[in-house]
């Protein structure tokens, strides 16, 4: 079963990194954040990927074409006709399909595009920006229970801020400090789709998150699976900066693999 990851966006609001690559290449523990996704899901059982490339496409290519090279010991022997002997393979049993789907394509004509490259009924969707300690297992299991076409997974996201009550003559009339039950429900990503999601998208100008998830709603086909666990995106350097300490703890809540 495929999973697809959005990831040609341009990540402007984390401009500080992603002017030099695209954000699902930004490092967290000297691995790409996209790596951190990709682990999560391979800790599962799934092991193709399909990765929607845009913004400096080349770089996430590049980055896959050195892995092994990178994380296996190795040895040039200029005395032999430049041989390259493997002394280890480290690298991880994936099968990654790298797609350049264009520039400035929205997230639901990126989808469109690939569709040639799923051969299944169902796949794995989800952004290149976001890690969660999700058990995929179950969210597709539920996903094959309701049989509809879409399923994604809803976190809830806390209020940043200080709530107030204001009244009819804009006076203040109370502030608080914000609470656990102050949260709205998001959208997480790590969906589970069927094919019936590509009659929802119509070409490359099409944004997943608006008429087409508004339609599948319309009719009936779009399901949340409530994670109460860990999820995090990183849409800034300081959501960036977060998962780094998260990470260098030693206590990465999304860290499901040994």
């Amino acid at each position: 079963m495929k999973v697809v990851i959005l990831a040609g966006g341009y990540g402007t609001r984390i401009s500080e990194e992603s002017h030099l690559k695209p954000k699902p290449m930004i490092e967290i523990g000297e691995k790409p954040i996209l790596w951190h996704i990709m682990k999560e899901y391979s800790y599962f059982g799934f092991n193709e990927f399909i990765i929607c490339a845009g913004y400096k496409q080349h770089v996430i290519k590049e980055w896959f074409a050195d892995y092994y090279l990178h994380n296996s010991d190795i040895t040039f022997d200029f005395t032999a006709g430049n041989k390259m002997i493997v002394h280890n393979n480290v690298s991880e049993p994936w099968k990654v399909t790298i797609v350049d789907t264009g520039l400035d394509t929205m997230t639901g004509g990126r989808i469109k595009r690939i569709e040639k490259y799923i051969d299944g009924d169902d796949f794995f969707l989800t952004y290149g920006d976001a890690v969660s300690d999700v058990d995929i297992r179950r969210l597709y299991e539920f996903h094959r229970a309701h049989g509809k076409a879409v399923t994604l997974t809803t976190v809830s996201l806390a209020q940043q801020k200080g709530i107030l009550e204001i009244g009819p003559d804009n006076q203040i009339l109370s502030f608080r400090e914000k609470e656990n039950q102050d949260s709205a429900l998001i959208n997480g990503g790590y969906m589970v789709c069927t094919r019936k999601l590509f009659d929802y998208l119509k070409d490359d100008r099409t944004v997943l998150e608006k008429e087409p998830m508004n339609q599948l709603c319309a009719d009936g086909e779009l399901m949340s699976y409530y994670h109460r666990g860990f999820w995090q995106c990183m849409d800034t350097k300081r959501e960036m900066d977060y998962l780094q300490k998260l990470w260098v703890s030693g206590k990465a809540p999304w860290k499901v693999w040994d």
